[in-house]
């Protein structure tokens, strides 16, 4: 079974940068499809931003665009979100998720495409 491990989160204040980081225990991340989910208490899980594999061209939700920003370093097995400008709105469990098929784009956003998720990391942003 594939673990994934994400780490990075924490407390900040609005207008601060986090930087989470996800690996996989089996595998490159180039071979997964690697995406980003969040939730915050009481809503629904929501995409955040996904890369397919064998690609380095990242998506993002038009949430988070301009701000948040997916990459993958091949040579240290991991996939980042970089988060710039937070705000509180941006509070939730943060998921890593790794697919092993080959999605089309209209299928990076739906939590069905990805096989093996992580156990999440609570970013929490204060006002």
């Amino acid at each position: 079974q594939v673990q994934v491990v994400e780490s990075g989160g924490g407390l900040v204040q609005t207008g601060d940068s986090l930087r989470l980081s996800c690996t996989v225990s089996e595998g490159s991340v180039n071979t997964y499809a690697m995406a980003w989910f969040r939730q915050a208490p009481g809503k629904q899980r929501e995409w955040v931003g996904a890369v397919k594999r064998n690609s380095g061209s990242p998506s993002h939700a038009s949430s988070v665009k301009g701000r948040f920003t997916i990459s993958k370093d091949r040579g240290k097995n991991s996939v980042y979100l970089q988060m710039n400008r937070l705000e509180p709105e941006d509070t939730a469990v943060y998921y890593c998720a790794a697919g092993s098929g080959n999605p089309i784009t209209s299928s990076l956003p739906v939590p069905s495409t990805y096989d093996y998720w992580g156990q999440g990391t609570q970013v929490t942003v204060s006002s």
